[in-house]
């Protein structure tokens, strides 16, 4: 592994790599001599283009190894003073040594989480980007990249709300205006939506500078409030509670609201809380989230209702839609996101149905002038009066993985974008079919999307769960439960292939262990789906071929 042995240590001390000005000058600038560039090409040629194969060859999609026993390899914590290995050694490590203990997540056989495959001209632009090392806090460090953010922050953002043509191109490339900013993900992006409506909502009025400057107290006092308070479904992802702690508002404040039958918000349930809550004056409610392809289910809540009710009463309507934004590109399901227009803010993330590489998320503002709301200047860097975009981002240096996007739309179109769309929804359509054909499994939620529950559970045993009193619907779940971690867990470690699990609550509200698949690679089939499900069958009956006739003993 990585860390050295003592003999490696004698060899390279012997070879006297030390770090004096000529050798770091020729490091820094080109590859040490031949056999470095040779390594160098070796493995970039298959990275840059056979990037699937290279995947298959060196990275297993879960490697068999614990990791405690990992964690025991990387225990050296000093920092050699001097050089400890040449380029292509520590390259030839990374391949040999890091790479088949990473995981494979452009297997077409690992469904089990929102990272992917990535198209492999994704490398060669992210090679680019790194190259130029554009930093888009300040036109000094970016000029043109800056310039083309703006451009596709217009692109996604019409996407989103297709406004007229007269509106961008007042605001494409406005100094004044913003529409939107790229940040490093969805839980930043939610972070920035639910700071613009804090600050919206606590603006300066009547001698009150407002609660950037002043603060929670001052607000709340100014506003005659005691708390504030942000509603969303309770499927909503956590990176809200995460936002709600940094931005002061409390994470208990964030309001979880019952779902339906379908996963989604329960509509009568949200407009009982909004009474109950203005019934209260001391209660502020800063915003309604929607959710555009929740992270457990893939479901989409009503957009269209949401985005009415929060205009009927004043509050700010903001859509997480990082999973599910880019249905918008399939003309055949663009319709699931019907009133994401109505949103004043919405979430999307680059890194998962834009299928770009870690880490891009991007917030939208429907109003080209809110971000004002959370202008920061520094002399040195985002000064009063400039254009700098930094001016209305929560992040200070990142890269332009705006050209990213950027190239990849051009490369793929709207339309290619839709085929994997539509090829993920249609797939898990498929694979949901091909559960209820199986005795031993039960579909639990439906694909909406590209994301379908399921768990372990013979067919009997689901009558059974039916017809059984609540007592023995417990003791019949708390044993599907230990069944289920235990089969996920025997696939995952025999390497093959990788699906997730999560926790979710049944029809009794009951919450049960289940099975959890992601469709999102082009590469993945039914015959693929299949073998999977072949193999959590084959551990089943290995592992628990009694359960059906002892419902009540503990098979672990």
């Amino acid at each position: 592994m990585t860390n050295s042995t003592e003999e490696e240590k004698r060899i390279r001390k012997e070879q006297k790599l030390v770090a004096d000005w000529k050798a770091l000058m020729r490091t820094f600038v080109r590859p040490e001599n031949d056999a470095t560039r040779a390594t160098l090409v070796k493995y970039m040629e298959q990275i840059l283009f056979g990037l699937n194969e290279f995947l298959k060859r060196h990275v297993d999609i879960t490697k068999e190894i614990s990791l405690k026993e990992l964690s025991l390899r990387f225990k050296d914590t000093q920092i050699s003073e001097q050089p400890e290995k040449k380029l292509a050694e520590v390259i030839t490590d990374l391949i040999n040594d890091i790479a088949p203990y990473a995981v494979n997540v452009a297997s077409p056989y690992f469904i089990g989480h929102m990272t992917s495959a990535i198209p492999f001209f994704m490398v060669h632009l992210k090679t680019i980007v790194s190259a130029l090392n554009q930093n888009m806090v300040k036109l000094e460090t970016s000029k043109v990249a800056s310039v083309l953010e703006k451009q596709v922050l217009a692109k996604i953002h019409r996407l989103i709300y297709q406004e007229s043509e007269a509106f961008y191109q007042e605001h494409v490339q406005n100094v004044d205006t913003t529409l939107g900013s790229f940040v490093e993900g969805g839980t930043t992006a939610n972070l920035t939506a639910l700071w613009v409506a804090r600050n919206k909502a606590f603006a300066p009025t009547n001698g009150f500078k407002g609660i950037e400057i002043e603060g929670h107290y001052a607000a709340y006092r100014a506003y005659g409030v005691d708390r504030s308070v942000v509603l969303v479904s309770r499927l909503g992802h956590y990176s809200l509670r995460k936002a709600s702690g940094i931005l002061g508002i409390g994470n208990q404040n964030i309001i979880a609201i019952d779902v339906d039958k379908n996963n989604c918000i329960d509509i009568d349930c949200l407009n009982k809380t909004i009474k109950e809550i203005k019934q209260n004056s001391r209660t502020k409610i800063l915003a309604v989230v929607g959710i555009a392809g929740t992270t457990e289910t893939g479901n989409i809540d009503p957009l269209l209702k949401l985005g009415e009710i929060c205009a009927e009463n004043n509050i700010h309507f903001h859509v997480d839609a990082a999973f599910g934004g880019p249905t918008l590109m399939s003309e055949r399901y663009k319709y699931l996101l019907n009133g994401i227009e109505l949103a004043d803010s919405v979430t999307m993330d680059g890194h998962k149905q834009f299928y770009m590489p870690m880490t891009c998320g991007m917030v939208y503002f429907k109003d080209p002038t809110i971000m004002d709301a959370v202008i920061y200047h520094a002399n040195y860097v985002i000064r009063r009066g400039s254009v700098d975009i930094g001016i209305k981002s929560l992040s200070g240096s990142r890269e332009a993985n705006s050209m990213i996007l950027d190239s990849s739309l051009k490369i793929m179109g709207s339309k290619g974008y839709a085929l994997l769309i539509d090829h993920g929804i249609e797939l898990a359509r498929k694979f949901a079919e091909e559960i209820k054909k199986r005795e031993l499994f039960q579909l639990i939620t439906p694909p909406q999307l590209n994301i379908l529950t399921y768990r372990v559970c013979p067919v009997h045993i689901q009558n059974k769960l039916f017809s059984g009193d609540s007592n023995e619907t417990r003791l019949i779940n708390e044993n599907l439960d230990r069944i289920n971690r235990t089969v996920q867990r025997i696939q995952r470690e025999a390497g093959n292939s990788f699906v997730s699990r999560t926790v979710l609550k049944d029809m009794n509200n009951n919450e049960i262990v289940v099975l959890r698949c992601v469709l999102m690679n082009p590469l993945t089939n039914m015959k693929i789906i299949k073998e999977i499900l072949d193999e959590q069958e084959e551990i089943y009956k290995n592992r628990f071929e009694n359960f059906s006739d002892n419902i009540e003993k503990d098979d672990i």
